[in-house]
């Protein structure tokens, strides 16, 4: 079948990569995102793709029917979902555009293949009812997923929430959201990768990168932090180096052994001065994991590049932003089968 794709809150490109990756033909019609950052590194990547500035809700039934297109890739914001967007759900303007999806989708006879991400904790949202009855409007079936990159063996969590729909049935189960992939489905003898994997030469690393005296101090006791022996990090989210706690894992290239006793030392100095704990702790050389690491974390590929002009702050929030590109392409597959 000859898919054509429209990727709609296409940010920096991660669902066109899935679907390189993914080994199903298909070609990016059109993305559409009204992020000027994120539409400058989509473009850097894809330069033969149509990327549009426009808001969603510009979209009409008839306008994706002329695009000639039969699936829809998209990962709508997430923050009226989470904690941090004090979860307004359908309240937050930031809903009105997936929202102006549901109401057309139905109108939209030409869409015989959706797949979406959120952020976890859209399943339980009125959005979410939204998108199902839209689904359901539109002669689909559906399946959910809450799955992480570390049950395909990449060492970041990141538990996210996808759905696929077509307008044929799937040939497993859908009676609630999957939170384990089904055992037929299951990736055979797939290569489990490890944080060294991941890693840029320490040599390119630049000092920027290494937490600054204030975070040490103050902040590191609140802190993830890994090594090459670590068997994951956290989520990095787009206020990674911005914030401290929640927002992604820090490195050290010291075993266990060495930071704990470091730590344990440091306790120990708890009254006896500010400059010789903040010597012990700068002696960890922790760092933050640079924007190239991020990106191979979130399994894009090594072709994958920003422009010049993006900033390591907007790399960061961008990529917090994105998808997992080797979860998106596995999810694919599973669609077009």
């Amino acid at each position: 079948m000859n898919y054509r794709v429209l990727e709609l809150f296409s940010g920096i490109g991660g669902m066109h990569f899935a679907l390189s990756s993914s080994d199903v033909e298909g070609t990016v019609v059109a993305a559409m995102d009204i992020n000027t950052h994120a539409n400058a590194v989509y473009a850097h990547n894809f330069p033969e793709t149509s990327v549009c500035n426009n808001n969603i809700q510009s979209l009409t039934a008839r306008k994706i029917e002329k695009m000639n297109v039969n699936m829809i890739l998209m990962s709508p914001p997430c923050q009226p979902h989470t904690r941090l967007g004090n979860r307004l759900d359908v309240a937050d303007k930031r809903s009105d555009a997936l929202q102006h999806i549901c109401t057309i989708l139905p109108q939209c006879t030409n869409i015989e293949y959706v797949l979406m991400e959120n952020v976890k904790g859209f399943e339980t949202s009125l959005a979410h009812e939204s998108f199902i009855k839209a689904l359901h409007l539109a002669g689909f079936h559906w399946r959910e997923f809450i799955l992480s990159p570390t049950q395909l063996f990449i060492p970041n969590a990141r538990h996210r929430y996808y759905c696929l729909a077509r307008k044929r049935d799937f040939c497993f189960s859908g009676a609630h959201i999957l939170e384990e992939i089904p055992e037929e489905l299951k990736i055979k003898e797939a290569e489990e990768l490890s944080i060294s994997d991941l890693l840029e030469p320490e040599e390119v690393v630049s000092e920027d990168h290494y937490l600054p005296d204030k975070i040490l101090s103050k902040r590191v006791w609140l802190m993830d932090i890994v090594n090459s022996e670590s068997k994951k990090t956290m989520c990095f989210t787009k206020a990674y180096t911005h914030y401290s706690e929640g927002t992604g894992s820090v490195y050290t290239h010291l075993p266990k052994s060495e930071i704990d006793s470091i730590f344990a030392e440091v306790k120990e100095l708890q009254d006896k001065g500010e400059e010789l704990r903040l010597e012990l702790l700068k002696s960890l050389r922790l760092r933050y994991f640079t924007p190239i690491e991020v990106s191979s974390f979130m399994c894009f590929p090594n072709s994958f590049k920003f422009p010049a002009e993006i900033t390591n702050r907007q790399k960061y929030r961008l990529l917090g932003n994105s998808v997992n590109v080797k979860v998106v392409s596995f999810l694919i597959k599973i669609l077009c089968s």
